[in-house]
């Protein structure tokens, strides 16, 4: 068994935004050198400028079991005891995430950071990215939920830095009973994650990072942050970077950290660069 794996999964479909694919590679990138640790490629479907097909009310839907069935057969290969995920759209955190809870015997802890719950179902929701922690739950889309054999206890589910979802959103949450701390709760420490670990007694935890749990004002490289983009109707974050590396710091001494997903990078400047280049006589085709 191999004690970490990385996998790199540019997915796009899952948020219906090609962009998510140079965040995966860059992310990847930008990390630490793997060293010994493997590190892998999950194949993705390239955009190809066509709509992605609809099934059952998800975009996408066919195309994104696919994938989700190919990580999921990368890490079966490698049974690794930890986990690192670049994505993509939040959905990448599926196939490491209910590995892992199969793997430490349906105890694993989530810390979700996230501005938003990421539980809807089809009938709230056309993107399968807005479901991913509901599938993890058991709940969200069917189809997906389907490939969870272990789904996470909701008690043993936090958020970090959630704002207000709908109120279909925020109904689901209250009925699972899923703790929260919202961004101004942490700012003013770590506190409630850290009770939330020791009444739980969660020794294995794994975190989803979706980076817009962070304030576009701080940190350029959101959807919400995009350059003459529309404005999004959804509540954006207000963390910043530092919280966020002091609460993960805070956590790391109170439980080991397993799993750590990171999702949703958009580095805008780097995106239209590519494709200013693209447009370059010398790099078309002759």
């Amino acid at each position: 068994m191999s004690d970490t794996l990385r996998l790199v999964m540019p997915q796009w479909q899952g948020g219906n935004n090609p962009s998510y694919s140079l965040g995966a590679k860059l992310l990847a990138w930008l990390a630490p050198a793997a060293g010994d640790t493997p590190q892998i490629e999950v194949p993705v479907a390239a955009y190809d400028g066509r709509a992605l097909p609809e099934k059952n009310g998800v975009a996408g839907q066919e195309v994104l079991l696919g994938q989700l069935r190919a990580a999921a057969k990368i890490i079966e290969a490698h049974r690794p005891k930890r986990l690192v995920v670049f994505g993509g759209d939040c959905l990448v955190s599926q196939a490491p995430f209910a590995y892992l809870n199969e793997t430490y015997g349906g105890k694993l802890g989530v810390l979700w950071l996230d501005a938003h719950p990421d539980v809807s179902t089809p009938q709230m929701h056309r993107h399968e990215h807005a479901m991913v922690l509901g599938n993890l739950l058991g709940q969200g889309d069917p189809a997906f939920s389907a490939e969870v054999r272990v789904p996470l206890q909701p008690a043993r589910v936090m958020y970090g830095g959630l704002r207000e979802g709908s109120p279909e959103e925020m109904e689901i949450l209250r009925r699972l009973k899923l703790r929260t701390a919202g961004p101004e709760t942490l700012a003013a420490g770590s506190g409630p994650v850290l009770q939330w670990i020791a009444e739980k007694e969660i020794e294995h935890l794994a975190i989803h990072f979706d980076l817009d749990v962070l304030d576009p004002a701080r940190f350029r490289s959101l959807l919400f942050a995009e350059p003459g983009g529309q404005e999004i109707d959804a509540p954006c974050g207000k963390m910043s970077l530092p919280q966020v590396q002091a609460l993960v710091g805070e956590v790391a001494k109170h439980t080991e950290i397993v799993g750590l997903s990171i999702a949703e990078y958009l580095p805008w400047d780097a995106l239209h660069l590519q494709g200013f280049l693209s447009s370059l006589p010398l790099f078309t085709a002759d």
